[in-house]
This record gives C-alpha cells, sequence and structure tokens, in this order.
C-alpha cells in the first residue's frame, strides 16, 4: 500500500509534465539559413524587388507559393487599392459601483492588385529544408522601365477606353438634339 502511495503522486507529476509539452510547432529555421538578401532586399533605382518565403511539404509548391508571394508584392508596390472597415462598439451598463464598460473592436482590410509584370524573373532562390518539408525564399525582381511602360500603356487604354465613352456620350447627346429639333419642327407644322 505504501508504494503505491509513492507511485501516485510520481505518476500525476509524469503525466503534467508531459501533458505541458503540447504539440510541437516547427521552429523557425535558424537565421544563418536564412539569405542575406531576404533580409536586406537590394535596392536599385532600376528594379522593383521582393523577397518572400514560403514552407510546404513538397519542395516545388514552397518555390510556387515563395514565387507567387513575390509576384504580388511587386505588384502591391505598383499599385493596390485598400478597402478597409473599422468597426468599434462601447456600452456602459450599470451604475454606481457596479458600472461595467464592454466594449469590441473589429478590424478588417482588403488588398487587391491587379497587374501583368512583364519582365519579372526570379534573381535568386534558396531553398532549405524546414521540419519535415522544405522552406524556400525567392527574390524577385521587376526592371521599372518594364514597370513604367506597363503603366504607361495602362493609362493609354484607360484614356482610349474614357475617350471612346465620351464619344458615344457626345454623338448620343447630339443624336438627341437632332431628334428634339425635329420634333419640335413637326409640333410648329414645319
Amino acid at each position: 500500500m505504501r508504494i503505491v502511495k509513492l507511485l501516485v503522486p510520481v505518476l500525476l507529476i509524469i503525466m503534467l509534465v508531459a501533458g505541458c509539452g503540447g504539440s510541437k510547432e516547427a521552429a523557425p529555421p535558424p537565421a544563418s539559413d536564412v539569405p542575406d538578401w531576404y533580409l536586406n532586399p537590394p535596392s536599385d533605382p532600376n528594379f522593383l524587388f521582393a523577397a518572400k518565403s514560403a514552407p510546404s511539404a513538397d519542395m516545388q509548391l514552397a518555390i510556387e507559393k515563395a514565387t507567387a508571394e513575390a509576384r504580388a508584392d511587386i505588384s502591391r508596390q505598383m499599385e493596390v487599392r485598400v478597402q478597409s472597415l473599422v468597426k468599434k462598439f462601447d456600452e456602459e451598463v450599470g451604475t454606481g459601483n457596479d458600472t461595467q464598460l464592454l466594449s469590441q473592436f473589429t478590424s478588417a482590410s482588403k488588398q487587391v492588385t491587379s497587374n501583368v509584370l512583364n519582365g519579372s524573373k526570379v534573381k535568386q532562390q534558396k531553398v532549405g529544408h524546414e521540419g519535415n518539408g522544405y522552406r524556400a525564399y525567392v527574390l524577385m525582381q521587376l526592371p521599372i522601365g518594364a514597370a513604367a511602360d506597363q503603366l504607361l500603356e495602362s493609362m493609354k487604354k484607360n484614356n482610349q477606353t474614357y475617350t471612346r465613352f465620351r464619344a458615344t456620350e457626345t454623338f448620343k447627346e447630339l443624336d438627341d438634339e437632332a431628334k428634339k429639333y425635329e420634333d419640335f419642327k413637326k409640333s410648329e407644322g414645319q
């Protein structure tokens, strides 16, 4: 009986220690495995750069995820439409010493970008092991000249579309005025 009394606390301590371990999350890669160009992306007045990383159990998927994120980052550097919603609610209930302030805060944000990245390419990439999978690091670059040409082309297309729209509207207004004049002439018996 005495052995059982001694074993119970020991077993409880073992279970408590084992339970505190919880699930193990993948530790971040050692700083020595992270490329310097990822931590300090280059700066060049002739290029836009984006450095991104992504994990995956599949090496190629890790590369594709990091590449897609880097392109998205370059696109956001060129142009981004941001929508944001912030809601705040405060309510005070009770009186005197029983007063309670209840508060709720909600914030949501969405970023949308849509650009064609002609000339974008992976300048550098590195893949390393992380846990049971891989982590890919990608440095994407886009020549500013190509980005500027693309933006200029986009503006031209928008201007052309707007001009076509305005021309259509103007001709419609002209046609409406001509019809009004014809109706007026008919009403006057001419």
